[in-house]
């Protein structure tokens, strides 16, 4: 593979990337038979671990919950040795089949997992659990390398991060490093670096970003606790655009020290890690175990607050979003949204409707869009051009084509500063207004996690129903509710668009290039509730019938 430092080109900066990850995953013992050649692979990978894996290997990455499998580990009813080979290999057909690792762990999961089985007892509330990362955030060992996939950092050297040593620490196995796009800093996932990333349920639709890797792989059960990352929408669009699970927390309650990014010591606008599962559980367990160490007394800027799980004493009053004033959901997902509203109401919960319409959530995307790049992009952009990276079409439309986005001076950034502070308090206000003249005041918001399913390659262009909830802070979740289905989500022929945008959304869309996709919801509280998020989520899954 030679050395990075033999490197001169950006190609060959590449090939050496991509040889690494390949190296990392001819180390997969037994080897993988019967997977496709990339020409062969069927439209959807879901059934190929039938044709792939051994029973053995299916039922220990599918038949569980992530509690389930956690007590199987803990009870020593299954080896994690065991457990950590079943998803190091169907890690490697997810990646044969979309394209979502930098790196197969092998030989430092398989060392774990046998470290954690020689233990006397098992420690910690994760033990022997298989987790998956985002790259950029680093990871536990020696020989680390992270390129956040920024052709000009391949092969820099790297290390651990705060989150990831209280998550090792509660005993977890780091066993898959997943890929993220150019910047991180779009709604799916191709860099240079590593190439497109596709859709388990469909290969001609993104699975989202820029934690597609996570989602990808997740989505294809290759993983089944994975942590992704969270500035415009970046856990909860992927995780919604393959069916799972996915949280972002409200910003400073998980660290994100040791992280390798652009825009370090930037206070506009702050992105966060977070869960990405199979199962709602999944996600507390994972808040629980993040703030078990009390990362604050580490990393002053955190929140002190513990997680306390919160118990509604009454139904909770849900307030729909059906629109967001800006661009209207696809057929689909307003019928997702009708699905569970009904059932909230039949479950006794007071359920109204969010009018957000004069709050302007196009002025918020203004305001947003300016507060990612307050100098103008250069940073990104220099290391693009340093390298002799080529910038892709959709780092170009965060960059260069939003019309807030320039270099600010010192006072134009006080006054964008304070332009997003008023924009807070006039949401908050609006909220805190649900409970006047003897009303209950809404707990949570239901509403889309994006406009449809996930996208065609190339066209998530849209953010505002996930970067929306960034710009105000607010936690919020998002869980699988249906899929599209030709015979129910007619296109409305006789819809006008209301502005280019919408237009451009609505254009996009026909029941049958999305049939069968998935459709989730996004369930959001006010700023430092996210355990009252959760709690909420808790209730309108039982609403719908689920444990």
């Amino acid at each position: 593979m030679g050395s990075i430092s033999n490197t001169k080109t950006w190609q060959e900066k590449v090939d050496w990337a991509r040889a690494q990850r390949d190296a990392s995953l001819a180390k997969v013992e037994p080897k993988l038979d019967g997977i496709p050649g990339t020409g062969d692979l069927p439209l959807s990978s879901q059934d190929l671990p039938k044709a792939v894996l051994t029973p053995r290997e299916i039922e220990i990455t599918e038949r569980y919950t992530v509690t389930e499998l956690l007590g199987l580990l803990r009870e020593r009813q299954i080896t994690v040795e065991e457990v950590t080979r079943a998803f190091l290999r169907r890690a490697a057909l997810a990646q044969a089949a979309t394209n979502c690792l930098t790196a197969l762990l092998w030989d430092e999961a398989i060392e774990r997992a046998r470290h954690l089985d020689s233990l006397p007892e098992p420690r910690g509330s994760l033990f022997g659990l298989p987790i998956s990362t985002k790259e950029h955030h680093g990871m536990v060992g020696k020989n680390v390398t992270t390129s956040a996939s920024f052709v000009a950092w391949i092969g820099k050297e790297h290390g651990s991060s705060l989150l990831y040593d209280t998550l090792w620490n509660e005993g977890c196995v780091f066993f898959a490093r997943t890929t993220q796009p150019q910047t991180i800093m779009q709604l799916e996932t191709e860099s240079n670096a590593y190439g497109r990333t596709v859709n388990p349920y469909n290969r001609e639709l993104t699975p989202g970003g820029s934690s597609g890797g996570e989602s990808a792989l997740i989505g294809m059960r290759g993983s089944i606790l994975g942590v992704g990352g969270d500035i415009g929408g970046s856990i909860r669009c992927p995780a919604a655009h393959v069916g799972i699970y996915g949280f972002k927390a409200t910003i400073k309650r998980l660290s994100t020290s040791g992280f390798r990014n652009i825009g370090s010591g930037k206070e506009t606008i702050s992105g966060c890690p977070g869960p990405m599962t199979v199962d709602r559980e999944g996600l507390e367990l994972f808040m629980k175990a993040a703030l078990s160490a009390k990362p604050w007394r580490i990393d002053p800027s955190l929140t002190v607050k513990e997680w306390t799980p919160y118990k509604f004493t009454k139904a909770p009053k849900i307030a729909v979003q059906w629109w967001d004033g800006v661009v209207q959901p696809h057929p689909p997902m307003t019928r997702a949204l009708r699905e569970v509203a009904e059932a909230c109401r039949k479950a006794g919960m007071e359920v109204v409707d969010w009018d957000c319409e004069g709050l302007d959530h196009k002025k918020g995307w203004d305001i947003l869009s300016a507060l990612y790049w307050p100098d103008g992009g250069k940073e990104a952009l220099g290391l693009l051009e340093g390298a002799g990276e080529p910038i892709l079409p959709l780092t170009k439309f965060i960059l260069k084509e939003q019309p807030t986005v320039k270099d600010r001076t010192m006072h134009e950034l006080w006054e964008l500063c304070n332009e997003r502070d008023m924009y807070r308090a006039r949401y908050a206000q609006a909220w805190s207004k649900t409970g006047d003249d003897g009303n209950r005041e809404v707990d949570v918001i239901l509403c889309p996690p994006s406009f449809g399913a996930a996208m065609p390659h190339g066209q998530s262009r849209y953010w505002g129903y996930t970067s929306h909830w960034n710009l105000l802070d607010y936690p919020a979740a998002v869980f699988p509710v249906t899929k599209v289905n030709p015979d129910l989500d007619a296109k409305d022929l006789e819809y006008v668009p209301k502005n280019s945008q919408d237009k451009f959304v609505h254009d996009m869309y026909s029941p049958e290039r999305f049939s069968n996709a998935p459709v989730s919801l996004q369930v959001v509280g006010r700023r430092q509730e996210d355990e009252k998020v959760l709690a909420a989520l808790a209730e309108i899954e039982r609403a719908m019938g689920r444990k």
